[in-house]
């Protein structure tokens, strides 16, 4: 079957899908009318969707959940989570709740600084080089007026370039390493605007400056983007309480469960494999608040794990102590985030979960996700350490598996009640759904 299709994008929306349908499914009629029943009713606001990227044919949903109880810096929050996984946003509540009457979250916001570079090549004297950057740093900031005005009025803006060689590492590279503020904006397209403009201004400056040879004049930009990586644009979230009051339902010894909860930290300092999956965890909570938000979670996902990485070993962004008699638990973590601008102003949901979480400031929203992360590692980090991480989650996962076998209300009640103390597992819920039936 030839695949292939050509101007796919200029096709109508119906036509898309009727080649969707045709092409890949036996029985076309089936597959359109699933497509076609994720569409939204609202006409306009469907329109609005499908303009957010290229190539839409209908909906993808993920559910939409809450985590209330939040207390961060003395203040009650209720956190939107948009995620799909089973136990993570009860796992979030619980672990909230268990601290919400423990002190709650402390949160600071270290730094915002964003960061952008344009990368060009140069192979002439290097001292030239630094004179020139010297002689038109000032004007290079100037060229941006026109595209900082308005975000210099709300206080941010570029902060300042250096100049960076890296020619030891590529023959001939050399980067303007641009600092940023862009204040409740994530700021990408301001960001790389910027980028090219200084980008054309180096260009030209250099065209005509005068210690320059005819070939040393002739930079050469290879490109000009923001960073994703933002180890200065930092958030600190921490939780802690004395080791006796650590006592609840889960845990009978509060001093042997620290001294357990602090090992298994240290485990994920010093052992990468075991990192990656304690980091995953962190971001569970991380981007199911971040996507909620009408953030970018992939750009926020790489530039977590990049910082934790930074000191050349993949490493726990969380850290865990007691000293003196009292647990402390907390991280730092790098998250640029926007509460205005993009989706933030015309997604409704996320529009909504901004609501929710009261219009919540950058800086605000930093910390609220910060605290989420290190709520959610808590809950992973108790299970594993008490009951062991599946009881919770598989029982969360019950609900998957009995959708999965189409169970009817009466089944689905007969297979909770069973579970209530059983190990659930995926072949025993279906080996006792199956005798169930047999009756």
């Amino acid at each position: 079957m030839n695949q292939t299709v050509s101007g796919f994008s200029k096709l109508t929306k119906e036509e898309k899908i009727n080649w969707i349908a045709q092409t890949y499914f036996s029985e076309p009629e089936n597959a359109l009318n699933l497509i076609k029943s994720y569409w939204n009713s609202d006409a306009s606001l469907q329109k609005l969707h499908d303009e957010f990227i290229e190539n839409t044919i209908t909906n993808f949903y993920l559910p939409l959940g809450i985590a209330p109880n939040f207390v961060i810096n003395r203040k009650n929050y209720t956190v939107p989570m948009a995620i799909e996984e089973s136990s993570v946003v009860a796992a979030a509540a619980k672990s909230a709740k268990f601290w919400a009457t423990r002190g709650g979250f402390k949160t600071t916001v270290l730094d915002t600084e964003k960061i952008g570079q344009v990368h060009f090549i140069f192979n002439g004297n290097r001292d030239k080089l630094r004179s020139f950057f010297n002689d038109i740093q000032e004007e290079l900031i100037a060229s941006t007026d026109s595209i900082t005005q308005n975000m210099r009025s709300r206080g941010g803006g570029i902060r300042n370039i250096e100049l960076r060689d890296l020619s030891e590492k590529l023959q001939g590279y050399f980067q303007l390493h641009v600092t940023f503020e862009t204040k409740d904006s994530m700021g990408a397209n301001f960001i790389n605007s910027c980028l090219e403009q200084l980008a054309q201004t180096l260009k030209t400056k250099a065209s005509n400056y005068t210690d320059f040879t005819s070939d040393e004049s002739n930079i050469e930009v290879v490109m000009s983007i923001l960073s994703n990586y933002v180890p200065n644009c930092l958030v600190r979230a921490e939780v802690s309480c004395a080791v006796s009051e650590l006592i609840d339902k889960k845990i009978e010894d509060p001093e042997a469960f620290a001294e357990k909860f602090v090992q298994a930290v240290r485990i994920a300092e010093i052992e990468p494999y075991r990192a990656v999956t304690h980091n995953k965890g962190i971001m569970n909570g991380i981007d199911s608040v971040v996507l909620a938000t009408g953030n970018d979670f992939r750009a926020v996902e790489a530039g977590v794990h990049a910082y934790a990485a930074r000191n050349g070993q993949y490493s726990s962004l969380s850290h865990a102590e007691v000293k003196d008699g009292i647990f402390r638990f907390w991280m730092d973590v790098p998250l640029a985030l926007g509460t205005v601008g993009g989706l933030t102003s015309l997604h409704p949901m996320v529009k909504l979960a901004l609501s929710i979480l009261e219009k919540p400031s950058a800086r605000d929203l930093m910390q609220i996700v910060a605290a989420v992360g290190l709520a959610q590692n808590f809950a992973a980090l108790r299970s594993l350490t008490t009951t062991g991480i599946q009881e919770g989650h598989m029982k969360m996962h019950l609900n998957n598996i009995l959708n999965q076998f189409q169970a009817n209300d009466t089944e689905r009640q007969q297979v909770k009640e069973h579970f209530k103390n059983q190990v659930v597992s995926h072949a025993a819920v279906v080996a006792f759904l199956e005798e169930l039936r047999k009756k």
